[in-house]
């Protein structure tokens, strides 16, 4: 569940391009909450790559992946339990993979569309940015049970909100 925050993260970068760029390295910061558990966790060591053109957002591409060994909640005994087959299965599937299909500017607000792979599940996902001060700010919500990672037993109990913070 924390895996799939880290790929959120590169799309925040779009507003750091002034030029029509490849990015193939980005830096941010992942945070999520699996909501029914209060359990808060972070996600590390994402690779991005995608066509940015900041003069047409809409014709961007973004694409990356993040490693599902740097999830990290702050219990090591629960992160290698949701590396596991049971759960993540990091030694079948190690990496969690995002590829945009749309970007909208709407006023402050980027939407971005695209599919979200975890254990070789797609499903669409949306997500917003808003620029604050010198940070890209993003969020998203994924359902883990979505991908096949049934934590809890209903739908809803396998929420996860998704926040992403990038530095300009």
């Amino acid at each position: 569940m924390r895996l799939l925050l880290y790929s959120l993260a590169f799309l925040a970068l779009i507003y750091n391009s002034s030029d029509n760029q490849l990015i193939q390295k980005v830096t941010a910061e992942v945070r999520f909450d699996f909501l029914s558990k209060h359990v808060e966790g972070t996600i590390q060591e994402f690779k991005f790559s995608g066509d940015i053109n900041s003069e047409d957002l809409e014709s961007s591409i973004f694409s990356g992946s993040v490693a599902v060994e740097t999830l990290k909640t702050g219990n090591f005994i629960r992160d290698w339990h949701l590396q596991s087959s049971k759960y993540f299965d990091e030694e079948k599937y190690p990496l969690i993979r995002f590829n945009s299909s749309s970007v909208s500017n709407e006023g402050n607000i980027l939407n971005v569309e695209g599919k979200l792979t975890i254990k070789d599940v797609s499903k669409p996902m949306h997500w917003q940015f808003k620029k604050v001060g010198n940070l890209i700010k993003g969020s998203g919500v994924i359902y883990t049970s979505d991908f096949g990672i049934h934590i809890k037993k209903e739908r809803e109990d396998n929420k996860v909100e998704v926040f992403i913070e990038i530095k300009l």
